[in-house]
């Protein structure tokens, strides 16, 4: 077989996988909206749940999954943002930096139960928060800083070195050359690595099993940070486990098709982001 030919079964091989991953996507995609978009209402969505009546709803656990995201993504970025960008741009190639770089990776790649059992002893326990969004939020955070850092680290770096350049020669600083150059550039890439980050965490189940529970505040909407804490993947999880309702199947349903919506807003907010800085750039 000559090299054209080759060149043209390589190509109709990778076609092939990706017209399969596309069609395991769309499969698996189409059956959770199918059996769970007739389950969503505003009754749903906003309504109290139950233990043991049918008919129950979403409300408080949709309210918990975007209050903990909000604490934990807020607590993280600064911290991860400012990592990534004193790794890209100050840190010196020595021993400690590696070690930093080293412990971050493997804090990546530690299993979300351990940092749940973790978060629990520390949180839960030695601080005395109990099962509250707070302990949950505190846990979210070590899950969300490893890949933050990484992803700020490599999206400054990413920026074209002329750009820093031309900047330092024009008289600006290092400091205004970070802030009005280098971050508006590496900007999209930050933001996917807040969307991924942001999508794992409201799928997130094993640590806020230990740290926030498996209940939620006797309150609709409750902003007090020391109220249970269960998410919707918690909820979905308990139902599944241990629920006594008799339509927990019909609500587990409807909470899968409401997670997926929500993850995929994410991503077209992501995108329209990404599209806006990068057009503003050029």
């Amino acid at each position: 077989m000559d090299a054209k030919a080759q060149n043209q079964a390589a190509v109709v091989v990778l076609w092939l996988a990706g017209l399969f991953i596309l069609d395991l996507l769309v499969i698996f995609i189409g059956y959770i909206l199918y059996q769970g978009l007739p389950v969503l209402s505003v009754a749903f969505v906003f309504g109290k749940s139950s233990d043991i009546m049918a008919g129950g709803g979403v409300g408080a656990q949709c309210f918990n999954s975007f209050y903990l995201l909000l604490l934990s993504m807020g607590l993280s970025l600064p911290v991860a943002v400012g990592a990534g960008i004193y790794l890209a741009e100050y840190a010196k190639e020595t021993r400690l930096t590696k070690c930093i770089r080293l412990s971050v990776e493997s804090l990546a790649a530690v299993p979300s139960i351990v940092l749940g059992l973790f978060g629990m002893i520390v949180f839960v326990h030695v601080l005395d928060l109990g099962f509250s969004i707070l302990g949950g939020a505190l846990t979210l955070v070590l899950l969300n800083l490893p890949l933050l850092v990484r992803i700020t680290e490599e999206a400054v770096r990413s920026v074209p070195k002329a750009y820093k350049e031309a900047s330092l020669a024009l008289g600006a600083t290092q400091l205004q050359t970070i802030a009005r150059v280098i971050l508006p550039q590496a900007l999209p890439g930050i933001l996917t690595g807040i969307t991924l980050t942001a999508g794992r965490a409201l799928g997130e189940t094993a640590i806020l099993i230990f740290t926030a529970g498996t209940t939620v505040s006797r309150h609709m909407f409750d902003f007090d940070v020391m109220a249970g804490g269960e998410t919707l993947a918690v909820h979905l999880w308990y139902l599944m486990s241990t629920g006594l309702v008799p339509d927990r199947d019909i609500i587990a349903d409807g909470i899968g098709a409401l997670l997926l919506l929500i993850i995929l807003a994410f991503n077209m907010v992501l995108l329209l982001s990404v599209r806006f800085w990068q057009r503003r750039a050029g």
